[in-house]
């Protein structure tokens, strides 16, 4: 689903990028079927963008904030050498249980481990350096996270955040809890002299941040 790009340019895109293996097309027609929120799936683009990102940075250690089904892990673990290790957090035991079967035939699931439970309560039981950490959870926490995650990053590191641009509603004026939080966290990472970072309009957004 395209949120910024119109979509016909979007769907140009994707069949110009590396195709995804066929059980993404399963575990993605999986999650329509069985959740109510499947937009929330990375797809194609940001998948491949996400494992590209693990390749360059030659990460190693990755943290995920926000399981969903697996797309996103999945497509950083196959990025990952043999003895790369992912810690990935949510709180909803179904959606995280497509994800752990289609982790699993995927040949990479001994790279992901799943913490269920609450993200912040999770965090603080975790000892960095993680090379990525990928920010895709309730819109309310985003800073909270941020916050949390910063001093467990790598010195060269990168910290991804997810639907920034949150389909456009970033600028309008006003607007629900979760737009008010994406835009009080959008702010915050731009005002923030201790990381320099880059918002990109890849599908709902996506700001990228590194430690100066």
């Amino acid at each position: 689903m395209s949120f910024i790009v119109e979509p016909s340019v979007e769907a140009y895109a994707t069949e110009h990028s590396t195709p995804d293996a066929e059980l993404f097309s399963r575990l993605a027609a999986e999650t329509r079927e069985k959740t109510t929120a499947p937009q929330m799936m990375v797809g194609l683009l940001e998948g491949q963008f996400l494992g590209t990102l693990v390749r360059v940075l030659r990460a190693k250690r990755i943290l995920e904030i926000g399981t969903f089904t697996g797309y996103s892990s999945i497509s950083m673990a196959s990025a990952l050498p043999p003895d790369g290790r992912i810690v990935t957090c949510d709180v909803d035991p179904e959606a995280t249980a497509i994800a752990r079967r289609y982790m699993d035939e995927s040949g990479h699931g001994e790279k992901i481990e799943i913490r269920l439970g609450p993200a912040l309560e999770t965090l603080e039981t975790l000892d960095g350096p993680f090379d990525i950490v990928f920010i895709d959870a309730d819109k309310p926490n985003y800073q909270a996270y941020y916050e949390a995650v910063l001093p467990l990053l790598a010195d060269n590191g990168l910290v991804i955040a997810d639907n920034v641009l949150w389909s456009g509603r970033v600028v309008e004026p006003d607007g629900d809890e979760s737009t008010k939080a994406i835009k009080a966290f959008n702010e915050h990472v731009a005002g923030d002299d201790r990381v320099v970072s880059v918002m990109l309009t890849v599908r709902d957004g996506m700001t990228l941040v590194q430690k100066r």
